[in-house]
Formats: C-alpha cells, structure tokens, sequence
C-alpha cells in the first residue's frame, strides 16, 4: 500500500483571507463554497491543495515545514510581484552569480521559498 500528500494544512488566524493570498500566488479559482468566517478555506491546483484551517494561536516558532516555490519566470521578478501581494522577505539567499533562492513570509508570517525557475537553473548548469 502505498500513501500520498494529498492536503497541506496551515493553522490561519483568518483562513479566508490567508487563502486570498495563496489563490492569487497559485493562480487558482476560489472553490465556489469558501465564505468569508468559515473555520477553513481551500486552495486548490491540479497539483496539490493547500487548506487554512481557523487556530487562534500564535505562530511561536520557524515553521518545521514549508513550501518551495518554482515560478515559471525569473525569480526576481517573482518576488517583487510575491511583495506586492502582501508577502514579505524574510531572508535573502540570492548569490551574485544568480543562484540561491529568498525566503519569504506570507501575510500570517508563515515561512515559503523563491527559487530560481527551470530555465534560470539551465542557463548556469
């Protein structure tokens, strides 16, 4: 038998508007019964679903997991258009050859990455 990841849950102090955020990242639609004050909301993609879950708890620590972003463009303006959206850089691991990647937090400060895109990964192998 054999398992797959089939939901990414985050713990959301307001999961209708941290899932806003994510629907305009992922470019996906939002599913027709998320509302604004329900306990979850979901993102939905051909690939994966992400689902904010309601928890009024304070975020304390790193996050232990986290996403790794792989934009169909350059990385760079990726994470210019990631900061219009609401997000913020955490960490800067870009290199002056081009390589590395930005930490970045969501609006509810939950840790994802930036890497470089499929062709800026060719261009310096």
């Amino acid at each position: 038998m054999t398992s797959r990841v089939r939901t990414v849950t985050f713990d959301s102090h307001n999961p209708y508007e941290l899932a806003g955020f994510w629907l305009k990242v992922l470019k996906a639609p939002r599913p027709d019964d998320d509302q604004p004050g329900d306990p979850y909301a979901a993102v939905v993609t051909d690939k994966m679903t992400l689902l904010f879950e309601q928890n009024n708890d304070e975020k304390a620590v790193k996050n232990r997991v986290h996403l790794d972003l792989e934009p169909d463009g350059p990385r760079d303006e990726e994470v210019e258009w990631l900061l219009t959206l609401g997000a913020t850089i955490a960490h800067d691991h870009r290199e002056p050859d081009g390589t590395g990647w930005v930490t970045m937090h969501d609006p509810e400060g939950n840790e994802f990455c930036v890497l470089r895109s499929a062709a800026e990964r060719a261009a310096t192998s």
